[in-house]
């Protein structure tokens, strides 16, 4: 069991899960007495999820397959059993994912989960090999899974006396998934610094087999710069009235960033990449948990 979490890849699943969770409960539900409409019920949401879970999980264990010519599993898995593990998962995923979205009469809606898969299967066998592209897809699909919550639980509940309110909950979330995107395109450019010598060997253009580490620190580096300067901007322009609120993202998102940022033009960058991941997981907890504070800020 402890073998398989640790292929799927689970501390980042359960960290999607949890943006989900904090969508729903954080955002939406504080605010239904105020006119907010769901679509899903607390086993519809569940089945969202676990549709989530499954895609996710699937598309970690065929970055595993196809990472490398020889596949990246834990010693205790079979390649057989989890080429199984794979198309299980998937086809739960889709199957799920179609009928949650035919629970809310929205069945288009199915195409977001086939694009996940697709786009999985797609990033582990092919887009991989194409420079930015691979860190562009990873972070396009994690982004996905969070503005799914509002694809299917605020759109298809849009009235005519609800919509304004309903418009600016599913901005929230647009927003909160473009940051996802961000975040998870630091990781993925971070994550590549620590395989450059495995991809340089098996003829895996990235950035920094294609530029070095140093370089790509320092694009790391401007990259979490925008993002500050974006993250102040919408503290003050929407969460300025809510001092727990600013002091949380200050703390928990700017200052983690400005110190990756500044770091990373150092010459002891490159020792600190374990600590620049870990810094950015847990710049994602504070960004999920912070959503729980908007039923403070727009009342």
């Amino acid at each position: 069991m402890i073998a398989f979490l640790k292929l799927i890849k689970f501390p980042n699943i359960l960290l999607i899960t949890l943006a989900q969770l904090c969508i729903r409960y954080g955002l939406f539900e504080p605010f239904r007495p105020y006119g907010i409409q769901v679509t899903l019920n607390s086993f519809g949401l569940f089945l969202l999820l676990l549709s989530t879970v499954a895609i996710a999980s699937a598309g970690a264990i065929c970055i595993a397959l196809y990472k490398y010519d020889t596949p990246q599993l834990p010693k205790s898995i079979s390649v057989k059993t989890t080429h199984w593990a794979f198309m299980i998962l998937n086809i739960l995923g889709v199957g799920i994912g179609f009928y949650v979205a035919n629970i809310i009469e929205r069945p288009i809606f199915v195409t977001l989960f086939i694009i996940a898969s697709i786009g999985f299967y797609m990033y582990a066998t092919y887009l991989k090999e194409i420079l930015i592209v691979k860190n562009v897809t990873i972070a396009f699909l994690i982004s996905l899974a969070l503005l799914s919550v509002g694809l299917f639980d605020l759109l298809p509940s849009i009235t005519a006396t609800n919509q304004s309110i309903q418009k600016v909950c599913f901005s929230i979330v647009f927003d909160y998934s473009i940051f996802a995107f961000i975040l998870a395109l630091l990781w993925t450019l971070l994550q590549d610094t620590t395989t450059r010598t495995q991809d340089h060997a098996n003829g895996i253009q990235s950035i920094p087999v294609l530029l070095g580490q140093h370089r790509t620190l320092k694009i790391i580096s401007g990259i979490s710069i925008l993002t500050i300067i974006a993250v102040v901007y919408y503290v003050y322009t929407y969460l300025f009235a809510s001092m727990n609120s600013t002091l949380l993202a200050l703390l928990g998102i700017v200052a983690p960033l400005l110190y990756i940022s500044i770091t990373s033009w150092t010459f002891e960058a490159e020792k600190r990449i374990s600590s620049f991941r870990i810094l950015l997981t847990f710049v994602s907890i504070i960004a999920a948990l912070s959503l729980l504070s908007y039923q403070f800020v727009l009342r």
